[in-house]
Formats: C-alpha cells, sequence, structure tokens
C-alpha cells in the first residue's frame, strides 16, 4: 500500500473512480462501538443535543424525505426507541456522530484509513461526518440525494439499497439538483416506481457495503430483521466544485437566466466556476475582516448545528 494504513473498507483501489457507484466489503462489523448497548449511550448523548431523526415504518418511498420526521413521527422517547427497535417500527439516525469524542475516533480510523487512495484520484478530503441508522425490520429511507460522498456499510442485519448514478437525468434532473445545491431544496427530487429497473441493486449484509458519490439518488429497504448500519462522508475538491456551480445555476434560475444541462455545457460550467470562485474568495476576505462565519465546506470535520 501506499501509506501505512490498512484500509478498513475494500474495493479496487486501482480502477476506483469517484464519480460510479461501487461496491464495497469492510471490516468494521465486529466494532464494539456497533454493540445495541453503545448505540444506546451514544443515543443519550446525542438526543440531548437534538440529533437525533426518526420516523416510523408508515414512510415509504415516496415519502418526502426531509418532511417524514413530521409526517411520520414515533411515539416514544429515541433513546427508548432504540433500546426497543425490534418491535418499535422505527427508523433512528444518529446525526453529525463524529461530534461524540468516542465515535469522531471510529470516523478517523475508517477514513484515515482509505484518505490515501482516495485522494490519489479525488484530493482534498474535508468535512468527515459518520450516521448510524438503527432500524426496524422492514422500515424505509425514503428515496433522496445528499452532498457528500458516502461509504455506506451494514454493520447488522440485511437491507437493499438502490442507487444511481449521480449524473442520471432520468431520475433526478439538472433543475432538481440545482435547486438542492442552491437552497437544499428536494421538491423536484420526486419517486416514481419505475426507476427501480434503473438502480444498481446491493443486497446488503454485515460486512458488505456500497461507496454512493455526491448527488446519487437512493432508497434503503430494510429486511425482516432489525438493522445497524453506518455511513462515512466526506467533501473533496470535485465535490465542492460540483456544488458551487449547481448552486450558481440555481440562483441563475431563480432569477430567470436558464442555463443548458452541464452535461452539455461544460465550457460554461467552467466560467460558472471560476467566475463564482473568485466572487466567494472576495466574499470571504470581506467576511473574515468584519469577523463574521464563513462558509465551512473545507474543515476538517462536518459541522453539526449548535457545535
Amino acid at each position: 500500500m501506499l501509506s501505512n494504513y490498512t484500509p478498513l473498507v475494500d474495493l479496487d483501489w486501482k480502477d476506483f473512480n469517484p464519480w460510479a457507484v461501487t461496491p464495497v466489503t469492510h471490516r468494521v462489523a465486529d466494532d464494539p462501538r456497533f454493540r445495541i448497548e453503545q448505540l444506546v449511550e451514544l443515543a443519550k448523548r446525542l438526543d440531548s443535543k437534538g440529533r437525533i431523526r426518526a420516523h416510523t415504518n408508515s414512510a415509504e418511498a415516496a415519502t418526502s424525505f426531509a418532511n417524514a420526521p413530521e409526517l411520520h413521527p414515533i411515539n416514544d422517547d429515541p433513546v427508548r426507541t432504540i433500546e426497543h427497535i425490534q418491535a418499535a417500527k422505527a427508523w433512528m439516525s444518529l446525526l453529525n456522530v463524529q461530534t461524540d469524542p468516542i465515535y469522531r475516533e471510529l470516523v478517523d480510523e475508517v477514513l484515515d484509513s482509505v484518505r490515501p487512495n482516495v485522494e490519489l484520484k479525488d484530493p482534498g478530503m474535508s468535512y468527515r461526518g459518520g450516521w448510524i441508522f438503527v432500524s426496524s425490520p422492514r422500515t424505509v429511507t425514503p428515496f433522496h440525494i445528499d452532498k457528500e460522498h458516502n461509504f455506506i456499510l451494514q454493520i447488522k442485519g440485511q437491507k437493499t439499497v438502490y442507487v444511481w448514478e449521480p449524473d442520471d437525468l432520468r431520475v433526478v434532473s439538472e433543475r432538481a439538483r440545482d435547486n438542492f445545491h442552491s437552497r437544499h431544496d428536494r421538491e423536484l427530487i420526486r419517486w416514481r416506481e419505475e426507476f427501480r429497473e434503473m438502480a444498481h441493486c446491493f443486497k446488503l449484509g454485515p460486512g458488505q457495503g456500497a461507496y454512493m458519490p455526491s448527488t446519487s439518488p437512493h432508497l434503503v429497504e430494510v429486511g425482516d430483521e432489525p438493522s445497524i448500519t453506518v455511513s462515512f462522508t466526506y467533501y473533496t475538491d470535485s465535490t465542492r466544485r460540483d456544488s458551487l456551480i449547481h448552486k450558481v445555476r440555481g440562483r441563475l434560475a431563480e432569477m430567470g437566466i436558464n442555463i443548458a444541462p452541464s452535461l452539455g455545457a461544460r465550457v460554461f460550467d467552467e466560467a460558472l466556476y471560476f467566475g463564482a470562485r473568485a466572487a466567494r474568495t472576495a466574499t470571504r476576505i470581506s467576511y473574515r475582516a468584519t469577523g463574521r462565519r464563513i462558509g465551512e465546506e473545507t474543515a476538517a470535520y462536518a459541522r453539526a448545528e449548535g457545535a
């Protein structure tokens, strides 16, 4: 290897494409930090900071991902729900576990182990985060996209992950992606049942997983037993570039200036990117001079609200 780290996530690193969905295997399923009693203790620490997200098994593929907790709220305390996850009929997400000292070590161990290989193809790893999903049987993560690159790893139980390539415009349009990046709006990201046949379909058990590039649409369905899954996420130079282009395109659309899809307008996208980057640099200089907060996408770790 090219580093002192043995990767805890295995794939064909020589042919790794950071913008292609890829199956992986891993060696973290037996880590004691994923034992349910340890996750209960983590949940206690995170719940006091509002860092648990949950919905019931009434949520479906087409449910609004953003609104699922309000549309299908759980009836019990989040910590008790995790303690009794077998019968709870609930989907739980422990958010931004990197804000917890014990689980920041886990995030570091996994992402440090893959970083040398990632950086060869996709430099600039930053804004690292961890998300642990504890789910009752037959619960669903609704169809959505996220900004980060994501190693999703199965720890316990079985689940089916449907994931589409990040540039599959049949599933999520450029306009929907522009809106998502410019104002975190997923309104145009809508599920249709015929999408299933277009997806990569991964049936994951412990020790298995998938690499999902930034903005890869995905849908997750838990099997007939409780499930524990972890996602390790991060930004890179390329995700920041892609996000900035979409953000500018979204803002232009709000002003009535509609640009052709970026796949057919690379030169224009380059101009957008360099212009936006120059403007952002000027803004950051101004913000630093006045002591205001600036964007943190290049920070080492993802920032949680209130952190």
